[in-house]
């Protein structure tokens, strides 16, 4: 499985494991985390998940190796596969916990996104890189980094594609603390434990509240995901992808 799984009490810890490919999601991963998700839900015994990376990774985003055959429905159909990996984050009724352990980049930063919190460790890089492949962010990053961080810092991150380190994610408030990288885990953990001590109906109730407070996302979610889908038919699109296969700078048309 590409989804590694331990239990620590009441914290169920789900382990992206796909190191050959800095834990870049392929759509078997989607669904061993979809499973894993499923399952914890299911347990009245977990209060709380923490989800981390294997590696040097939490999450290097998409297998562009994958993305670069994808048409328009191909990718609208990839699209629709991470925002119900991210929806269902949301909607577990228990807290998810992000042990952003290094690299989050793309959909494996939107997946972070998508966590109640985030802690970061101290050599966590996290980047919502797309405009480089010539596509926009495809798995609720144009609305989640936004809400998370506001409009200034979420248009730098998506417009520049810049790499940010844990101190400045912690000042935009992207993540919570940073802890050595050797004490993330634990630290993630010992969240979730806290967590675990308080009543399992008023913390999933305020959670939803919370989500409810920020306001209708479905129809931004939609347009995302058909803005991202139809992109795959530009040329740049192509470009930014076959040169990033390439390992060369792209060329852009205009």
């Amino acid at each position: 499985m590409a989804v590694g799984r331990e239990r620590r009490g009441a914290v169920q810890v789900l382990v992206l494991d796909r190191q050959e490919a800095l834990n870049a999601f392929s759509p078997e991963q989607i669904d061993d985390l979809m499973a894993a998700l499923a399952d914890a839900a299911a347990d009245p015994g977990v209060r709380a998940v923490v989800l981390t990376g294997a590696g040097r990774a939490f999450s290097a985003g998409a297998d562009i190796s994958r993305m670069a055959d994808m048409d328009v429905d191909g990718a609208r159909e990839f699209a629709a596969k991470g925002h119900g990996l991210c929806n269902a984050i949301e909607a577990l009724p228990v807290p998810v916990i992000a042990a952003v352990n290094g690299f989050a980049l793309g959909g494996g930063c939107e997946v972070a996104l998508a966590c109640d919190i985030r802690l970061a460790s101290a050599a966590a890089k996290m980047s919502q890189p797309e405009v480089a492949l010539g596509i926009p962010p495809g798995w609720g990053g144009s609305l989640r980094l936004p809400r998370i961080c506001g409009e200034g810092f979420a248009k730098r991150m998506i417009l520049t594609g810049a790499m940010i380190g844990s101190d400045e994610a912690l000042a935009a408030g992207l993540v919570s603390a940073v802890h050595p990288a050797d004490d993330l885990l634990d630290a993630a953990v010992a969240m979730g434990d806290e967590i675990a001590q308080k009543s399992p109906s008023a913390v999933a109730l305020s959670k939803r509240l919370v989500h409810a407070a920020l306001g209708p996302r479905d129809d931004l979610l939609a347009a995302e995901a058909e803005a991202f889908a139809q992109q795959f038919a530009h040329p740049e699109r192509i470009e930014g992808m076959t040169a990033f296969l390439e390992k060369r700078p792209p060329s852009w048309a205009g």
